[in-house]
């Protein structure tokens, strides 16, 4: 391979590396995840066979499909 494709393949892959650092160094995104995870571990303490039941069945399932 000719070098300077090699050298604009690492620009742009050190690029997209940086957008998307920047992404998740997003304060608004990482107050969502929080929220995401607090409502998330209250509907599990809500609902705790039902969850297990549901992890059950999606690990059953991804099982199945990468089998």
């Amino acid at each position: 391979m000719d070098e300077s494709i090699i050298n604009d393949l690492n620009e742009e892959l050190e690029e997209a590396i940086g957008q998307g650092s920047s992404v998740l160094q997003d304060a608004e995104l990482e107050e969502k995840l929080n929220e995401l995870k607090t409502e998330t571990e209250l509907l599990i303490r809500k609902h705790p066979i039902s969850s297990v039941i549901a992890g059950v069945a999606v690990g059953f399932l991804i099982g199945k499909l990468f089998r």
